[in-house]
């Protein structure tokens, strides 16, 4: 199998800050459902706003943390956490169920790049042997 050099330009920054970008606006999102749960969805109660502000921190320390080899991984299991926050109001789900099929693609774009990295298809990369 040839091997080849690395890229020219890190392609794993540009993924990092797409990452770090998306959990952002999910924050965002999850805190501005905070008025539909106090108003529709039978009012804020210490379980239903502890649960929420928990997951905001959460995403936001996740936000952090996107330079980490797990952080894909968390980044998914905060997407379930967000779908499971729909027993308060399933807004919250409807959430979940929208930033979990971004945060699939963009499982989809780290392994294609992934393959093309190896199959040195990015530009600058030049084969080794």
């Amino acid at each position: 199998m040839t091997r080849y050099t690395p890229p020219a330009n890190d392609p794993w920054k540009g993924l990092r800050g797409v990452m770090a970008g998306t959990m952002i606006l999910e924050v965002i999102v999850v805190i501005l459902a905070f008025p539909i749960v106090w108003r529709l969805g039978g009012g804020l109660t210490w379980v239903s706003g502890g649960y929420l502000i928990l997951l905001v921190l959460a995403m936001i320390a996740a936000a952090g943390m996107q330079s980490r080899p797990y952080a894909l991984k968390l980044d998914l299991a905060l997407q379930v956490a967000v779908i499971v926050g729909g027993v308060f109001h399933w807004s919250i789900a409807a959430v979940g169920v929208v930033f979990g099929s971004v945060w699939l693609y963009i499982v989809y774009i780290k392994r294609d790049v992934e393959k093309r990295v190896e199959l040195g298809m990015l530009p600058g990369q030049e084969p080794i042997d």
